[in-house]
């Protein structure tokens, strides 16, 4: 069977990144839809908020209050799930890694994008938005140069529909002792790959993505942004860099204002989708902060969004999803096509 008829029908594809699998279904975008309806996601209206406690000069926990800062913002994490000073344990009342537990040590940080209450991204310009990359690229520099930092994981949770619990325009960073499960796969993924053929998994893929051209959405001098072949949310995209560089404190001025442009071209495809504030979880992939060289490492950035086919039908992980492999139906190539055509 031919690659394209077997598109066509239920057939599964490899995450090489993961080793993992996901069901694809294509036939099932006709299906009926009486299951629940989100509501539409409402654009924040004022500029400046007095009771958001991201907003300047505005109270935050306990005693803390901002300061009335006009650019991005840095602060640690009142509420941080991850804290710097921790006892280092380890046991197992099992003997036999049955009931192991260790301690993890860490820092959680949030960064306001924007002093304004009512932007996102998408509505900021490109200059406001280097700006945001500068403090990324500074945050992972200066957070893994920490001696039990190890990992630094940098991401951004856009919209209620993902959790988010302020529509002020920011992300986080949490930073562990460890290296976490999803980079920890994709580590190990890059690794193998780059010892069994010599060259970089995401830059031969990238390639092989830029001649067949279907599964594109925009890109620019110095990065692409694909739906990628084995995506499992239906609008899933993978920011990659052009350049084999492993993490964002290498790039320099021209390529941090090209990672902004990208970012701005994007999250404004995604709101005109469906014409709405388009929720999302986006986070970087980088290097760690080991003190090892990592030159299987490739910069990416993944974007989870969860909307399935309107601004109010949400894709749901449950039942097969969770049980068994993750699954969808539109296919990745008409997702791209899809966010092409926007504007």
């Amino acid at each position: 069977m031919k690659p394209t008829s077997l598109f066509e029908e239920s057939h599964r594809r490899l995450n090489p990144l993961t080793g993992d699998w996901v069901l694809v279904s294509p036939h099932r975008t006709q299906r009926p839809w009486q299951g629940q309806m989100e509501a539409k996601a409402n654009v924040a209206g004022l500029a400046y908020d007095p009771g958001c406690y991201l907003c300047p000069g505005n109270a935050r926990a306990g005693d803390v209050r901002n300061p009335s800062y006009n650019s991005t913002f840095v602060f640690t994490n009142d509420f941080a799930a991850l804290k710097p000073e921790v006892e280092a344990a380890r046991g197992d009342e099992s003997g036999r890694n049955l009931l192991l537990a260790e301690s993890e040590a860490g820092i959680c940080r949030v960064v306001c994008f924007s002093p304004r209450h009512d932007l996102t991204l998408a509505r900021m310009t490109v200059g406001e938005i280097t700006s945001v990359v500068d403090v990324w690229a500074e945050q992972y520099a200066e957070i893994g140069s920490l001696p039990y930092i190890n990992y630094v994981q940098i991401f951004e949770n856009r919209g209620e529909i993902m959790g988010c619990s302020n529509p002020h325009p920011h992300g986080q960073i949490w930073a562990n002792q460890t290296i976490p499960n999803e980079p920890g796969k994709e580590q190990e993924a890059q690794k193998a790959y780059l010892k069994k053929n010599g060259t970089c998994l995401l830059c031969d893929y990238l390639q092989l993505e830029t001649e067949i051209g279907t599964r594109m959405v925009v890109e620019n001098a110095h990065f692409v942004v694909v739906v990628p072949f084995w995506a499992v949310w239906p609008f899933e995209v993978l920011l990659l860099s052009k350049q084999h560089v492993g993490d964002l404190a290498s790039l320099d001025r021209a390529t941090r204002e090209s990672l902004a442009e990208i970012f701005k071209q994007l999250t404004t495809r995604y709101d005109n989708l469906f014409e709405m504030s388009f929720p999302y979880s986006m986070g970087f992939h980088q290097a760690p902060t080991d003190e090892i060289a990592h030159p299987e490492w490739h910069l990416h950035a993944h974007f989870y969004p969860p909307l399935l086919r309107s601004a109010t039908v949400k894709k749901f992980m449950v039942g097969y999803e969770m049980l068994a492999s993750p699954q969808r139906d539109i296919t990745p190539e008409a997702a791209a096509a899809l966010l092409r055509k926007c504007s």
